[in-house]
């Protein structure tokens, strides 16, 4: 599940108090959501000032916010459900099975870790920019792609980089009325964080989309979104965290256009309209 591997992967650097109050999350999860804040600290031999500096450690508001979240992936997901990789000789009905349960795998462990406040601040953010740069590489550059292209439908003015040069380039010239989106589902992809962190110095607003956990891209942003971070196995070719960043962006964009209604929706129609009547079947007259 997505909050306990993001738990287990911080494990070794974690404070001893802390890995304490881990190792009984990880291993008594259903009780851990049932208790108070005093009674968790108690079990697991810590204290309330621990369990909340744990919470704000792995980027929940507190230790209401993080059992609630606990809760909801526990109650969705069946307790031996995990990602299936790619193993030779599969049956083709089988990969359709196990690639389905991968993404809405997910697709749901996202959603149960998506913060309301930070969504409303990005969606607010976007709204407001007079230009968006999307950074990514590799399988996270052909999200920002998509975003981008959702992005110039409405009348955004946005651009996309994939080139570690270009990103820097354009983040250099981006002010405090800009926003600057970093898509790396590592969290730790030195490009991405260069160009973030060049964006910061101009006094952009930062939006990192990361797999959950602690990361430094997460870190340096101004406002942190998160995916599911239980895609381990090196032959599925992203594709599971791929879909996660696509809910992400499509989630983005609908609260956008779906906030500033009126505003975006005309643009949406005209854009249609436009590449229908360039693009349509009917025959044109070319000179």
């Amino acid at each position: 599940m997505s909050i306990l591997n993001a738990i287990e992967e911080r494990l070794p650097s974690l404070h001893p108090k802390e890995r304490e109050l881990a190792d009984f999350l990880l291993s008594r999860p259903q009780e851990a959501v049932q208790m108070t804040i005093s009674e968790l600290a108690l079990e697991a031999g810590s204290s309330t000032a621990t369990v909340s500096r744990f919470c704000r450690t792995f980027h929940f508001q507190g230790f209401p916010d993080f059992k609630m979240k606990l809760a909801a992936e526990l109650a969705t997901q069946p307790a031996a459900a995990q990602y299936q990789d790619i193993v030779a000789g599969n049956p083709l009905q089988e990969i359709v099975a196990a690639i389905t349960s991968n993404h809405l795998r997910s697709l749901t462990d996202t959603t149960n870790l998506l913060d309301l406040q930070q969504l409303r601040a990005a969606i607010s953010a976007l709204h407001a920019a007079s230009r968006i740069d999307l950074y990514g590489v590799a399988t996270s550059g052909m999200v920002a792609e998509d975003f981008f292209h959702k992005l110039i439908r409405i009348g955004k003015a946005a651009a996309v980089f994939s080139d570690h040069h270009l990103q820097l380039t354009s983040a250099a010239s981006l002010t405090e009325r800009d926003v600057a989106v970093g898509i790396s589902y590592s969290g730790e992809t030195l490009e991405i964080i260069d160009a973030l962190r060049c964006a910061a110095e101009r006094g952009a607003t930062t939006i990192s989309i990361t797999k959950f956990g602690h990361t430094t891209l997460a870190s340096d942003a101004s406002i942190r979104l998160f995916t599911s971070s239980s895609e381990a196995g090196m032959r599925r070719g992203d594709m599971a965290s791929r879909m996660a960043q696509l809910h992400v962006v499509d989630i983005l964009f609908t609260g956008l256009v779906s906030e500033h209604f009126d505003e975006y929706v005309p643009r949406l129609e005209r854009s249609f309209q436009t590449v229908r009547r360039y693009t349509g079947k009917e025959e044109r007259n070319l000179p």
